[in-house]
């Protein structure tokens, strides 16, 4: 019996404490003036003490080559974080440029980024967004910055958190992150073209899943479920639902059966995961693929410290390291909504990639360059993964719990897209 443990205490409260990410100005020209009917959406989940937004730019009938949004802060949210766009925070003020890639919107189109931060008891809906100090969302020009904006979704916690309805992926390409080789590039294709597994759970007939899908309880079996579930679905009518019970043993998984050889060395994963409790403080485990080459021990992507993390089941590396400015590289998986999870693991280079709704996470990537408190220790020996299988559910390794719904799974040799 393999039992995991975390390596470090958690770190929450110090990634709280970590200032904005350093500012590169983006090699771009000036931008372009905006249009009065210019709106930018800002559409935020909130949870004790952090938050995730995704900000959506419509600049209305004028293109723009090179953007800047602006926008003020009623509450006490400090930006931690941010993917597609290099933002800064003065204050209550928030300043965002776009990144070398994605300045170029045209007319009547729009373009999104993400911030991700920290957040105390208040968090009113932001105001005075701008869009290259143009008023947006209906206010005159020369006006004072409009008071009202999309307010935010806030709660007490992130099991009662309203949440937003399934977005589609950015519109423009994959960000590449400032301390690792950008993602590939152009954007993903659409739906599952080309890969050897796809499955939307679409023909399961009955209530456990059989056919292309095995449950399984990984080193032992406990209170943990897994069945098929006709009443929430990303797409369809049905999806695998994971009741996931805290502490060791109620390890559960639904393994494919597919035979997943024709993958080869360099493997693209995509899975609709909706989850009801914020990732926890210790150890979890929510995608797990045998590694052939390490033992047959498992490649593990979860949670821990409240972020996503992979994991390293032969000798418990993280990544990132659960250091504060590792922590902070990462970003929570949202809970009561449908998120996008992307990977990509090339086993002969050593390499990893994560995106999540279309955003690479710069904690989750390993560019096969050891970084100081990111992938430092993912790198402490050679790292060649040959993984054989694919499985979805929920390890635990201490008392967090969750209820998790997987769908619209694919795997293949190349990026699938959201």
């Amino acid at each position: 019996m393999r039992i995991s443990h975390a390596r470090l205490a958690p770190v929450v409260a110090a990634v709280t404490t970590l200032a904005a990410a350093v500012v590169v100005t983006p090699l771009v020209a000036g931008p372009a003036a905006a249009a009065q009917g210019c709106q930018v959406d800002y559409r935020p989940t909130v949870w004790p003490g952090g938050f995730t937004a995704t900000v959506r730019v419509a600049p209305g009938d004028t293109a723009l080559n090179g953007w800047t949004v602006g926008w003020t802060y009623a509450g006490d949210q400090r930006i931690t974080g941010a993917w597609n766009a290099v933002v800064s925070q003065s204050g209550a003020t928030v300043t965002a440029r776009n990144a070398a890639w994605n300045g170029s919107v045209p007319a009547g189109g729009a373009t999104e980024f993400g911030v991700q931060g920290t957040v105390g008891p208040a968090a009113p809906a932001p105001t005075g967004f701008t869009l290259n100090g143009v008023p947006c969302n209906g206010a005159p020009p020369g006006s004072p910055s409009p008071t009202t904006s999309t307010s935010p979704t806030t709660s007490p916690s992130p099991t009662t958190s309203p949440s937003p309805t399934t977005s589609p992926s950015p519109t423009t390409s994959p960000s590449p992150t400032p301390t690792t080789s950008p993602s590939p590039t152009g954007p993903p294709p659409a739906g599952c073209s080309g890969a050897v597994l796809c499955d939307g759970f679409e023909n399961q007939t009955g209530s456990a899943p059989s056919g292309d899908w095995t449950v399984v309880h990984p080193d032992c079996a406990g209170t943990g479920a897994a069945a098929v579930d006709t009443a929430t679905a990303h797409a369809g009518s049905r999806s695998v639902r994971i009741d996931g019970g805290g502490g060791y043993c109620n390890h559960v998984f639904v393994r494919a059966n597919r035979d997943l050889s024709a993958v080869g060395a360099v493997r693209y994963g995509r899975l609709w995961v909706r989850h009801t409790t914020a990732l926890p403080a210790d150890h979890v485990t929510v995608l797990a693929m045998t590694d052939a080459a390490d033992g047959n021990r498992d490649l593990r992507m979860g949670g821990q410290n409240g972020a996503l993390q992979w994991n390293r089941a032969s000798d418990d590396a993280t990544l990132p390291e659960q250091s504060p400015a590792g922590v902070a590289l990462s970003v929570p998986l949202p809970t009561g909504r449908w998120s996008c999870v992307e990977f990509m693991v090339d086993g002969s280079t050593g390499q990893l990639r994560t995106w999540l709704d279309g955003a690479a996470v710069a904690g989750l990537t390993a560019d096969g360059v050891p970084t100081h408190d990111v992938d430092g220790q993912w790198y402490g020996r050679t790292w060649r993964p040959r993984l054989t299988d694919l499985k979805i559910g929920w390890e635990s390794y201490g008392g967090a719990a969750d209820t998790l719904w997987f769908d619209d799974v694919a795997l293949g040799a190349t990026r699938i897209g959201c």
